[in-house]
């Protein structure tokens, strides 16, 4: 099998194999090769067969941003992505952010330190979605509050308002917001 390894993924006996695909996921940078059933959410792969459980399933319908990961670095609900689609992909988890090392992502040690979390189970959606959000802004996005002053294509500069409308979509049922915010502000390049 060499460096990828190779799961049988859900259940069901032989007959059920037309429903399934040998997919590749280059997760937080090792390739896995599953078959999988064409129905799988990635969020479940990920938990269920890969055992990482740093993205968590919240509402299940793409809502809460709990299961926010990296799929070729831009940000996504993991809970509505058929695995099967990603055949190939690069998916990084908050697992991953640390490479080999063991000292904390930037983003991780920020929240850390602004205490940006109470409960934590949003937490590694929030990071991720972070993450997503300073390319997103670097790669000169706009977002819904993005000033007509910036220039098409060209790096967002990155306030508060900025910040708050791009995490928008990931919920914080604690209500940390403002140490969010300011846990992204230490980041900022």
């Amino acid at each position: 099998m060499g460096s990828s390894q190779h799961l049988h993924s859900g259940r069901g006996g032989p007959s059920e194999s037309r429903h399934r695909s040998d997919t590749t996921l280059r997760v937080n940078g090792k390739p896995h090769t599953l078959a999988l059933d064409h129905r799988r959410a990635l969020l479940d792969v990920l938990r269920e067969d890969l055992a990482l459980s740093g993205a968590k399933k919240g509402c299940d319908h793409g809502q809460c941003g709990a299961c926010t990961v990296l799929v070729d670095g831009r940000r996504v609900n993991s809970c509505l992505l058929l695995a099967v689609t990603l055949d190939g992909s690069e998916v990084t988890t908050v697992e991953g952010l640390t490479g080999d090392g063991e000292e904390p992502h930037p983003l991780q040690r920020a929240f850390l330190d602004r205490d940006a979390f109470q409960c934590g189970y949003c937490t590694p959606g929030q990071i991720c979605s972070a993450l997503g959000m300073l390319a997103e802004a670097a790669a000169g996005h706009p977002s819904r509050v993005t000033g007509a002053e910036v220039p098409a294509g060209q790096p967002v500069p990155l306030d508060r308002d900025e910040i708050r409308e791009r995490l928008s979509g990931n919920l914080c049922r604690c209500g940390a917001y403002p140490h969010i915010v300011d846990a992204v502000e230490d980041v900022i390049p």
